[in-house]
């Protein structure tokens, strides 16, 4: 069965508000987790909710599932029951596929790693294009089979901070052109925004309820 996410590519009036309303939500989650001028680790947890706000938003509360329990790490939600995997970058870096402080355990997962799940990714890149991809979990299957493990997953180097397993550079570059793959550009200028962390909050404590 052929996901459902490709509908979000085929409809114009949604692919025209991505373009210009992702770059302005995603610089919002950055100031939100921004504290002396540095952005904090919470940022993906904030672009995730937007990408699935976006799926709410498209196909219906009743057809996501967000409720997804921590025992399955890759699976960020359910689209209609099947998974979906929600995955962010900024510029072309390895794409983290699995968190572990274990040298050990990494190579392990190597080992038996294989694609369980269609992918929601985007590529953030200030000032310049990048891109809003569907990359099917097939796409994944065939350049992993094509370039082999020890290209398609980059384990941490030793004597490093080990904190977990990636895709290499070279792996998402396929990814993101095949022709199965399906994307729409983004233009990541930023806007001028007024914004007040606490300010929300605030007005939460001045309710009387």
């Amino acid at each position: 069965m052929t996901s459902r996410l490709i509908e979000i590519f085929e409809d114009k009036q949604l692919v025209d508000r991505i373009k210009k309303r992702l770059p302005y939500l995603f610089q919002l989650a950055d100031l939100e987790s921004s504290r002396a001028g540095k952005i904090g680790m919470e940022v993906g947890s904030l672009r995730e909710k937007i990408l699935i706000a976006l799926l709410l938003y498209k196909f219906g509360e009743d057809n996501v599932e967000t409720e997804i329990p921590i025992t399955e790490p890759e699976v960020d939600i359910r689209l209609f029951g099947y998974p979906i995997s929600i995955k962010t970058i900024t510029g072309m870096g390895g794409v983290k596929i699995v968190w572990t402080v274990d040298a050990q355990k990494a190579r392990e997962f190597c080992a038996k790693y294989a694609p369980k799940c269609d992918w929601l990714f985007t590529l953030i890149n200030w000032g310049k294009e990048g891109n809003f991809s569907y990359i099917p979990k097939e796409v994944q299957e065939k350049v992993l089979q094509e370039i082999g493990r020890e290209r398609y997953l980059k384990l941490p180097k030793i004597g490093t901070n080990p904190r977990g397993v990636e895709i290499s550079k070279e792996a998402l570059q396929m990814l993101l052109t095949n022709k199965d793959t399906k994307s729409i550009d983004v233009f990541w200028s930023r806007s001028k925004i007024k914004f007040d962390i606490y300010k929300r909050w605030v007005e939460y404590w001045k309710e009387d309820t």
